[in-house]
């Protein structure tokens, strides 16, 4: 398994302070397979396959993060074309750098500061591995999207969490983050937040890109940027600064199932999170989610409509928590926390008794579920369930 990794990273990991023996863990961790699989999907909602009562069928599914509805249909259409050529690794000879011109276009930023993935797990855990180490930690809020925490785990890597504060409007706090360790290797910033969906301000993030170490990594991951009107940080990777920044097509585009998610970053520093492989294996994409991704990009009215109509099944389930007196945190993307003020399991159990799949809660917020924005159909009958189990 350590033969995977390039001669070049055995010797940066060992100057970082890695052992030899953390080598087939990296090699594990990047190599995908289940090491990689279990980190990401560590604590998500469980398996319908672990439901055998629930009829799938009718389950109101609220709990992940999904989009409530597939990808936009001229993009599915084309994607759909492209399974026809499945026998051709790349049909038409120029699928990847097509996708890597639009999003060059679309985002205003150099062809060569983006790479396409499989999805965006992949650069957050290469992330952790390349600007980490054992004396090198993590920092992050907390709550927050949790994969680059088992990451940390797996390597042996010290992480600190900076709770997240109502006095603070639940937003991530950068200069707790950085006055909690301020040697760290990466400073992670999930915006809009997941679970909470609160935004942290590009201003906040400039700060600490410019206050943080010489050599650390700012990693920026706007998943789900697409449902708010913030503003990006791809500004400060078209500057040149030590920002990695990931996007993922599995939120506002529906193709969580196809797998396709981008980096941004100066060649320089992709430069450094390649060099684990032998070889560079990224341009091995789904072409089918590569076909439907790009024309996806493209489609702006569609992308606004889209946000438009989950900030309107927002605000209706908003507007019903407040008559009913629940309380939740204000969210600008497509999932807000709702505490219960008691054990957040019991009352998940009673929502799936009512064919409502809600979403988990974090070990800071036992008594919180995250909840996922669908479409007004389901958060209807999100808003009907919780009446009936308020009663």
């Amino acid at each position: 398994m350590t033969d995977a990794l390039s001669p070049e990273a055995r010797d940066d990991l060992l100057a970082r302070g890695y052992s030899r023996r953390s080598f087939g863990r990296i090699a594990a961790l990047l190599g995908g397979g289940a090491i990689a699989n279990s980190i990401i999907g560590h604590a998500n909602a469980r398996s319908l396959t672990a439901m055998p009562n629930v009829d799938v069928t009718k389950l109101v599914r609220i709990g992940s993060n999904e989009c409530w509805t597939g990808p936009f249909p001229a993009a599915a259409k084309i994607g759909a074309e492209v399974v026809f050529h499945g026998n051709r690794y790349d049909p038409t000879g120029h699928m990847h750098s097509n996708l890597l011109s639009t999003v060059s276009a679309v985002e205003n930023i150099p062809e060569d500061h983006v790479i396409a993935w499989a999805g965006s797990s992949d650069p957050l855990m290469r992330s952790v591995v390349t600007f980490c180490s054992p004396t090198r930690g993590l920092v992050t809020a907390n709550p927050s999207y949790e994969a680059a925490w088992g990451v940390a785990d797996w390597l042996k890597v010290p992480l600190t969490r900076i709770p997240l504060k109502a006095e603070n409007g639940y937003k991530t706090d950068v200069r707790a983050m950085l006055k909690a360790d301020p040697n760290a290797g990466v400073y992670y910033i999930c915006t809009p937040n997941n679970p909470t969906g609160t935004v942290t301000p590009l201003e906040d993030i400039a700060w600490l890109v410019e206050n943080k170490p010489k050599g650390s990594i700012v990693l920026v991951d706007e998943a789900y940027i697409h449902f708010s009107n913030t503003k990006s940080a791809l500004s400060l990777v078209g500057q040149g600064k030590e920002v990695i920044v990931l996007r993922t097509f599995s939120k506002i585009f529906g193709m969580a199932g196809l797998r396709l998610g981008l980096s941004f970053a100066h060649p320089d520093v992709h430069a450094r999170m390649m060099r684990y492989d032998g070889e560079n294996e990224t341009s091995m994409l789904p072409m089918p989610a590569v076909a439907c991704g790009t024309k996806s990009l493209t489609m702006a009215a569609d992308i606004a409509a889209r946000r438009s109509e989950m900030i309107a099944a927002r605000t209706m389930t908003f507007d019903h928590l407040t008559k009913r007196g629940v309380s939740f945190i204000p969210s600008d993307a497509n999932m807000f926390v709702l505490d219960w003020k008691k054990p957040a399991g019991p009352i998940k159990d009673a929502f799936l008794r009512q064919n409502v799949l809600i979403g988990r809660s974090w070990e800071i917020w036992p008594n919180a579920s995250r909840i996922t924005v669908g479409s007004m159909a389901e958060m209807e009958a999100f808003c009907a369930a919780l009446d009936h189990v308020m009663a």
